[in-house]
Parts: C-alpha cells; structure tokens; sequence
C-alpha cells in the first residue's frame, strides 16, 4: 500500500539494526493469498525463536480483532505498544522526538492529493483537514520514516515522481547517496 521501493526498506532495517523478514506478495494479492503468506511467514518466525508481533494499530477494533486472530495459535504473541493513544497527541510527539517522514500515499477521497510528498512535520499536521486522523489510522495516508532516534543515521532521500494509480496518489521516494563532507 505505501508502494515504498525495497531498497529503503533494507535501508530502514540497516539504520535501524534490526533483520529485514520479506514476504513477497504478487499485485493484485488476494486475501487468501496475503493470509497464507503470512502464516508461513509466522511459521518461520517462531522457528527461528521469534515469540511476538507488535503492531502500531491505534485505535481501529476491527483491525487489531483480525490481527489477534490469525496469530491465535501461531505461538506469536501479538503487541499493540500505541494502542488507545491520543493520535494528535502522538504525532506531535513522533516529530518533537526528531522522526521525519514523508507522506508516500493519499486516499484523494479522504484527503487531497497535494498532501502526497510532504514531510510529516508540524506543518503538515496543522494544514490537515478537519476529520483526517493526524497519524492517518483511518487510511488517509501512508508514510515512509527516514530519520529518527530509532535509527544510527537518517537515510538519504530525494524525491520522485507523484502518480495517481488505483484511486491512490503515489508520490515515490528514492535512496539518494549520502552527501559527504569535502576535505
């Protein structure tokens, strides 16, 4: 859905030092398809000793139920660390913290396209419309983290193209080399 390149997805994981787990999933994927994935996926996880799953749902019912459920007996213990906070609240502290992100997806129905490609900043959360959840739970918007205390160093970014696909505006982000000091 956040139509992110892979290459910074594993930049992600480096900045981060944490293992990068894939599952490859075909487009369009069905949701058979995407629940057999992820049980195999899940399988493999607690092979290799794994024994929970955390999730950064916030407050929609019906999607931590699901959640809970097809972990039930897979011997992963499914986390909720932000679950019930207050999303304007949180998002003000994610950027206070010093998380920067860009907005890498927009539902055109629930919020305009031109939010595609901005930086998640305290700009970009006082000129969100009224209704549109500031950490964008309900599907307004997705985002890709580049920067933060959670990672060694932020990853270099520039920006690509913005595309409107499938009902959605896609603004791309793209692995830019790290600017190097001259000697």
């Amino acid at each position: 859905m956040h139509s992110t390149r892979r290459a910074l997805l594993e930049a992600q994981a480096k900045a981060a030092d944490l293992p990068l787990y894939s599952v490859p999933l075909p487009w369009p994927c069905s949701n058979q398809h995407y629940e057999t994935a992820m049980r195999s996926a899940c399988e493999a996880a607690v092979a290799e000793g794994i024994e929970a799953m955390a999730f950064g749902d916030l407050f929609l019912e019906d999607v931590r139920r699901y959640r809970e459920e097809k972990l039930q007996g897979t011997g992963l213990q499914p986390i909720f660390p932000v679950w019930g906070l207050d999303t304007r609240q949180l998002a003000q502290e994610m950027i206070a913290s010093g998380l920067r992100a860009r907005i890498v997806c927009v539902d055109p129905k629930k919020l305009p396209a031109e939010f595609a490609g901005r930086d998640f900043d305290a700009d970009f959360l006082r000129d969100l419309p009224e209704g549109v959840d500031p950490c964008g739970e309900n599907g307004e918007f997705h985002s890709f983290v580049f920067a933060g205390p959670m990672f060694r160093e932020p990853i270099p970014i520039e920006s690509g193209e913005v595309v409107e696909r499938d009902g959605f505006v896609f603004a791309d982000v793209l692995l830019a080399e790290p600017v190097r000091a001259s000697v």
